[in-house]
């Protein structure tokens, strides 16, 4: 393996994915760092989570948000260009309806065999659960970075939807989690 460290952002700036050097603290940077930040916790979730089928959705989530932080690295004309067939050979860099579609039908698939809404659910219960609910608000936090950039560059409409279904899959998937290992979910009580 080749050396880890390049001394190049010693001060404070860094390189995009085709070479541009850019602050350390730019948009694009803040966006792509909360995403890597995402799928690592994805990868804390993935060693508790109990559903086969959610583990397995649950990789597939961490392929597509790499391909999102790899979007997000790359300047738009660049990204065009791979997905044009031109360039070093990377993948596709896009993020497909079937990924958006993936996340909702898994979640009306679990929503059909939870409880009803009983009121607002305060995050916790099994340890999965509760890793899913500090995924959820992660995922949050890496949304808010990317429309924040996408208030500057123009972002793929997919990659929007993806990483707002996804909060709501991991909100789910807390709640799926409790019920096959029978805790109940708390509910906010309200104080006057």
């Amino acid at each position: 393996m080749a050396k880890v460290y390049t001394k190049t952002g010693d001060k404070g700036m860094t390189s995009l994915a085709r070479g541009k050097r850019v602050s350390k603290h730019c948009a694009r940077l803040e966006a792509y760092g909360e995403v890597d930040e995402l799928n690592s916790c994805l990868g804390w979730l993935l060693c508790e989570v109990s559903d086969e089928k959610a583990k397995n959705i649950l990789l597939e989530c961490q392929n597509v948000l790499f391909r999102i932080g790899a979007i997000l690295a790359t300047e738009q004309n660049d990204v065009d260009r791979v997905n044009a067939g031109e360039g070093d050979g990377v993948s596709l860099m896009r993020v497909r309806a079937e990924d958006v579609a993936l996340l909702e039908s898994q979640m009306d698939e679990w929503n059909a065999t939870l409880p009803g809404w009983r009121g607002f659910v305060l995050p916790g219960g099994v340890e999965s659960a509760s890793r899913a609910h500090v995924c959820r608000t992660v995922c949050r936090r890496a949304e808010r970075r990317i429309f924040a950039l996408a208030d500057e560059v123009a972002l793929p409409e997919e990659l929007l939807k993806y990483v707002n279904r996804l909060s709501d899959f991991l909100f789910v998937l807390a709640l799926h989690e409790n019920f096959l290992k029978g805790k109940d979910e708390i509910i906010w009580q309200k104080r006057g």
